[in-house]
């Protein structure tokens, strides 16, 4: 089977999932956005699969590229790039199955009035024959695009659970021992993930932190601000196997985004068997998260809320934080790469029946 994705930013989950594709025989073709990157991720070199940087294609080159192919499936991630929408027009004329790969949640934004009636008419469907959401939150918004249940299928993303569930592995009986008493946020710096937030619930702890410490990890436009932060360990872009040596160090992964679709980040954290702090708009939460079992939710950009849970994990006793963090490991399983590859090729299997 033969699969052309057309898609954005490759990460290291969207190659998790591209190699579960690979096991079930199916071949890869990607073209990817190689400019305008959010992340230094590096792109490994995987058997059955082929890279096409998006800058070295135009709009020719991509429908030449499809039609070559006639691959029984073409994945999409991007309305921004107009190169794929016209493209994927294209292909619906043809009969050809396209998905939409959507990771959005419905927010009420008049753009998204916009879509909602436009799905009514069903613009959608002259570029998408089907839809690959992230979870439920995604799932209610494709459905106002005019997509039908039969047509969507979930887990479109997953995390690269190998390497995650190996780091939680190494970790346990380390962390049995001596729970490590450290928060962790790893992402972009930027407004959108609420650092500032965590900074000031982090200097409200003053006194009752104890022997917590708080270590950021990413790369942005905030990096020379953060450095100049008193008591706060600021590291650099990590690629995920140098991020392992991070999880084995941390007790605690917090995430405060003010704006988290999904966050991959979270399932990742969470295979790594840590706890969790969630902002109330991170996506993956309603998957990945259950409030008092694996960690808690706090309301987004409030202070006090986030400075509260912060508090209930550092007055947890080391057997309480390592009972969560197995919770965390637990719960991990409930999105995999196999259950995200099988549920793409879902498509093409139930219309073969």
């Amino acid at each position: 089977m033969k699969i052309l994705y057309l898609y954005e930013e490759v990460m290291g989950y969207t190659l998790a999932t591209i190699r579960a594709l690979t096991s079930h025989k199916a071949e890869l073709h990607v073209v990817h956005w190689d400019h305008k990157k959010l992340t230094p991720f590096l792109l490994p070199a995987l058997m059955g699969v082929t890279f096409y940087p998006r800058s070295k294609m135009n709009l020719t080159d991509l429908r030449n590229l499809a039609l070559q192919l006639s691959p029984e499936l073409v994945v999409v991630s991007g309305w921004n790039d107009t190169g794929y929408l016209s493209v994927s027009k294209i292909l619906r004329k043809k009969s050809y199955k396209v998905v939409m790969a959507l990771d959005s949640q419905w927010k009420g934004t008049p753009r998204q009035y916009v879509a909602r009636l436009l799905g009514k008419l069903n613009w959608f469907k002259q570029y998408y024959s089907h839809a690959w959401v992230a979870g439920t939150y995604q799932h209610e918004y494709v459905s106002m695009l005019g997509f039908d249940r039969k047509d969507i299928v979930f887990d479109l993303y997953s995390a690269d659970l190998p390497l995650f569930h190996k780091a939680h592995d190494r970790n346990r009986a380390l962390k049995m021992g001596r729970y490590p008493h450290r928060f962790l946020f790893v992402g972009r710096f930027e407004p959108i993930k609420g650092l500032d937030t965590l900074l000031s619930a982090w200097g409200i702890l003053g006194d009752s932190r104890l022997d917590w410490e708080l270590h950021l990890i990413g790369d942005g436009s905030l990096k020379t601000a953060l450095r100049s932060t008193h008591g706060v360990v600021i590291s650099d872009f990590m690629q995920p196997d140098k991020l392992m040596d991070a999880t084995a160090e941390s007790g605690c992964f917090v995430l405060p985004s003010r704006g988290e679709p999904w966050g991959v980040v979270v399932h990742e954290f969470a295979a790594a068997g840590m706890p969790l702090l969630l902002s109330n708009v991170v996506g993956a939460a309603s998957t990945f998260l259950i409030s008092g079992l694996n960690g808690f939710s706090f309301k987004v950009d409030d202070i006090q809320d986030l400075a509260n849970r912060m508090r209930k994990i550092i007055n947890l006793s080391d057997q309480e934080l390592m009972a969560m963090a197995e919770a965390s490991y637990t719960l991990s399983h409930r999105i995999t790469p196999l259950t995200s590859a099988t549920n793409l090729l879902s498509i093409v299997n139930s219309d073969s029946q």
